[in-house]
């Protein structure tokens, strides 16, 4: 599972964006007993109660509980869990084919803009109150802003003059009511999806009541939040005001929510539990997923074509669509991968050599489209860099580079036109390293397939595979003197997409000279200039501008961008919506049997 703008994200309506879009113990969690093979997906009387487990991706163990993300901590699934007990003021919804921000599962009403929008007035809904009875006030968002921008330099979600920067004061009307005074005017449509997206009520009387600063408070929530086997104990996290509670939360990366009896909210829960599961492969989960042990899990796409078989033994196989993104991630500040990525004909050239389209038929079995640039390949026009082996081989011999024994090496070095490039030393080989994520064969044989490409041009590809926690820790930004910048080159955790969007998909938070999840330091001030229009205007022709520019200058390297998951669902098991966001509701999901009256 890859990243997302520090919270789980998704599509919204521009003009040119509306278009979007343990093992065999758990056989049995559902009411019936085993999975229903003589029920179809439609159909059947709705069963209240009942447990339902859910696969985690493969090597993929949630372990931060705190709302407010940190570096290294902003998988999918930890922001998936968040959400399902601290609410969030507004979330994505899907309407028709594109994404809405005005959905009942928010928090607050829909913003109202005035003064030239630089003002921002937003309402929180009548009746919400936290699990120990206290009701939820704008001091609770209040808190949470506090929190941010006292801190911020520790928020994974901080760009510079972004949130927390652009508002000028946070004025408390009432309980239900604050207002936001902004630094200038922004585009509503962009800063409701991509800004107040990240608003979230945290209960200020549970986990300040001392009246410390936001600084010491901060700091003590974070020591909380890093002691990874109490999630489940700790009291701070047992004060919640969405529809679920944990159970369990084990070291293993097994979560177990149940219903927060105390919730007030449109959508409450009709399961008693919702499980959900790790796995240390995909073939693991594939196998439990065979003998019924999973309600609702996911196939490798190699085996897509026995979807019948599946559909027999009583699931429905559904593909996860996103709206994503997926890379290779360059470190500029490497001190010896670096001057060789900063080479915007090498990068050219390694592009080239990667066969996105090949790779998406064969590896991934059709479930992969190719990546074309910062955003989704549905909004760009063109491939500026097509595979074509000759053309990157050409590329690089005319910039110094020459074959011995197989592998490329300086032979030019220097600055000049024909050259190999800034603080590239006569002699050196062109070798790079890649750490990857584990858990995946199509991953595993697309880098294989991409070292292969490398190797008959003369690159040398050096493949490292670790968990996804272990490669999303490691592949952080960083300076050039900090010693966890010489420990990776190339980073690669896209096997269920790279990056998620932002509702309103424009690159602030990836490709932003200093933004907090610009991994591998990308810094490029045209690429500043047209992030901050898409900031500003609505007008579809900003963002082709911006998604065209960084498509050419290639700030990382595009794959394949395969879908989420192909998920397989017991037919039984109904109300489940997959949210190109990756958001999750099991609030919303129900069992069936056949006739008879539900309970």
């Amino acid at each position: 599972m890859g990243l997302r703008s520090t919270r789980i994200r998704g599509p919204l309506g521009r003009v040119a964006v509306a278009a979007l879009l343990g093992t065999m113990a758990l056989v049995g969690c559902g009411p019936s007993g085993n999975v229903v093979t003589d029920l179809g997906a439609t159909g059947g009387t709705r069963v209240e109660g009942g447990t339902a487990t859910m696969a985690l991706p493969p090597a993929s163990t949630p372990n931060w509980i705190f709302p407010i993300g940190a570096p290294g901590y902003l998988a999918s699934y930890n922001s998936a869990i968040q959400d399902l007990l601290f609410l969030r003021l507004f979330m994505p919804e899907r309407k028709g084919d594109a994404l809405t921000m005005d959905s009942p599962r928010g928090l607050a009403e829909m913003p109202r803009y005035s003064d030239g929008n630089t003002t921002v007035s937003i309402t929180l809904k009548k009746g919400y109150r936290w699990s120990d009875g206290k009701p939820v006030t704008t001091r609770d968002v209040k808190f949470w802003f506090d929190l941010i921008k006292d801190n911020k330099q520790d928020w994974a979600g901080y760009s510079p003059k972004l949130m927390p920067d652009d508002v000028k004061a946070f004025e408390i009307v009432d309980d239900r009511t604050f207002r936001l005074r902004l630094d200038r005017a922004y585009n509503p449509t962009w800063f409701t999806a991509n800004e107040l997206q990240d608003f979230v009520a945290l209960p200020v009387h549970a986990w300040n009541p001392g009246h410390q600063s936001p600084r010491q408070a901060f700091a003590r929530l974070m020591r909380h939040a890093k002691r990874f086997s109490a999630f489940a104990t700790d009291p701070l996290w047992k004060t919640v005001n969405g529809p679920w509670r944990i159970e369990k939360w084990t070291t293993s990366g097994r979560v177990s929510l149940i219903p927060n009896k105390k919730y007030r909210g449109p959508d409450t829960p009709h399961l008693d539990r919702v499980v959900l599961k790790p796995f240390t492969t995909a073939d693991s989960e594939f196998n439990v997923l065979r003998a019924g042990g999973v309600d609702y899990g996911y196939i490798p796409p190699s085996v897509m074509a026995q979807s019948t078989k599946f559909k027999e033994m009583g699931y429905r196989i559904d593909p996860w669509e996103g709206w994503a993104v997926t890379y290779i991630v360059l470190n500029y500040h490497h001190p010896t991968a670096g001057p060789l990525l900063r080479q915007d004909y090498l990068r050219q050239a390694l592009q080239r050599l990667i066969d996105q389209k090949s790779i998406s038929r064969v590896i991934w079995h059709g479930s992969a489209t190719p990546t074309l640039g910062p955003v989704p390949a549905g909004l760009l026009d063109a491939d500026p860099y097509p595979y074509d082996p000759k053309r990157a081989k050409a590329l690089l011999a005319r910039h110094g580079w020459a074959d011995r024994d197989g592998t490329l090496h300086c032979v030019r070095p220097g600055r000049g036109t024909g050259e190999c490039g800034a603080d590239i030393h006569g002699g050196q080989e062109l070798r790079l390293s890649l750490l990857s994520q584990s858990g995946s064969t199509e991953t595993s044989n697309t880098m294989q397939a991409i070292k292969s490409e490398f190797g008959k041009a003369g690159i040398t590809l050096d493949i490292r595979q670790q968990p996804l926690n272990t490669v999303l820790g490691t592949t952080v930004p960083c300076k050039k003197t900090e010693p966890l910048c010489a420990q990776w080159q190339l980073g690669f955790f896209g096997t269920q997409g790279s990056w998620y969007f932002p509702p309103d998909p424009s690159g602030e938070k990836i490709f932003a000279s200093n933004a907090p999840s610009n991994m591998g330091s990308w810094s490029d001030p045209r690429t500043d200039r047209l992030i901050r229009a898409t900031e500003y205007s609505d007008r579809p022709a900003v963002l082709r501008d911006y998604g065209r520019e960084v498509a050419r200058r290639l700030p990382v390297l595009w794959t394949p961008n395969p879908a989420y998951q192909v998920s397989a669902i017991r037919n039984d098991l109904r109300g489940v919506d997959q949210n190109p966001t990756l958001s999750l509701a099991p609030q919303n999901w129900y069992f069936v049997k056949k006739g008879g009256a539900g309970r």
